[in-house]
């Protein structure tokens, strides 16, 4: 028998949380997550229509999640695959969406290694000028991305940027979150001029970007405040068309009411940031995931500093994020060229 109220919580839950009837996952749903429905920012979309299709080699695209991001973001007229893998496993995902893929290039490659090796060439060779994540695990994939052979390493740190819109309007920018554990000065230096350039392309004349701690104030005991603050004066110093300000903890990163009470209304970011630069892949990875599953934002994700933008999917991405993410790569192509 169902608890009171249970059919509505059942109705605004995750599909994958509803399979089967798990009464113990709803049973645990809780009133921080979000019901909202995940949508791709309409500008984001717009932009990235407004650009030339980019080619887009899927490694390993023989799977039901990679294929249909491919169908969707293809229908958008925002991408033209190059899949790579096993053509029957293509082949028959594509005829269970019911898709002509006969005029699109299939580069027939067995396994993840060769899958991820064929798209990372096919980027390299300029067959291609995405490189997406498909069906292969993910320490492969980059394993192929970073090949030497494959041409895809530019002299620069790879990154990784999320640009999260919320159902609302607008937008927050983190990095990283994704691909650096514990990234050290030189690749937060890096990570900042990518997020700068990606808020540019997006249409933010001047972004404003904060560099997370615990605190607003530099205490040599608190490690990521120190390296916050010499981040701040490093990129003022550097990086023209932005503001810059660190160390800064989250409410005044967020709050105009947080940066009212503590008095730092001069501060040209706190309680109005575009990005933040995180010291470490947990606080980064918590706070891109508070931001999906807790206020329902859409993320896209990008990896940068590659000869070609590089798209790292996930399982656990909605429709609507995996749109996202093609978007983003079809703009930042469009400025490549």
């Amino acid at each position: 028998m169902k608890r009171h109220g249970e059919e509505i919580v059942h109705a605004q839950m995750p599909s994958t949380m509803r399979s089967n009837g798990n009464k113990r996952a709803m049973a645990k749903m809780n009133n921080f997550l979000s019901t909202n429905t995940v949508v791709c920012p309409p500008e984001l979309l717009r932009q990235a229509q407004a650009a030339p299709t980019p080619r887009v080699a899927i490694a390993r695209a023989g799977a039901a999640l990679p294929m249909e991001a491919a169908r969707d973001a293809t229908q958008a007229g925002i991408m033209e695959p190059v899949f790579t893998g096993e053509r029957a496993l293509i082949e028959a995902e594509a005829d269970k969406l019911n898709w002509d893929i006969s005029a699109f290039e299939l580069i027939e490659a067995e396994g993840e290694e060769e899958s991820g090796k064929a798209a990372a060439f096919a980027c390299g060779e300029g067959r291609a000028d995405v490189l997406m994540k498909g069906h292969l695990h993910t320490d492969v994939f980059m394993k192929s991305a970073l090949n030497r052979d494959a041409g895809l390493r530019a002299g620069k740190r790879l990154v990784h940027i999320f640009h999260i819109g919320h159902p609302s309007g607008g937008a927050l920018t983190i990095s990283d979150a994704a691909v650096n554990v514990s990234p050290n000065m030189e690749t937060r230096q890096d990570a900042t001029r990518e997020v700068v350039r990606l808020l540019h392309l997006l249409g933010n004349d001047r972004p404003k970007v904060a560099f997370l701690s615990a605190t607003e104030s530099v205490i040599p005991s608190v490690p990521s405040s120190v390296e916050a603050s010499e981040l701040a004066a490093w990129a003022k110093a550097e990086i023209a068309d932005a503001d810059f300000s660190g160390p800064l903890a989250m409410d005044l990163i967020l709050s105009p009411e947080a940066v009212a009470t503590k008095k730092l209304m001069n501060d040209p970011v706190a309680g109005q940031a575009d990005a933040i630069i995180v010291p470490d892949i947990v606080s980064g990875n918590a706070i891109f995931k508070s931001a999906v599953y807790m206020a329902g934002g859409c993320a896209a994700g990008i990896v940068m500093g590659a000869a070609v933008p590089i798209l790292l999917t996930s399982r656990a991405d909605p429709p609507a994020a995996r749109m996202a993410s093609a978007a983003l790569a079809a703009i930042v192509t469009a400025a490549n060229k």
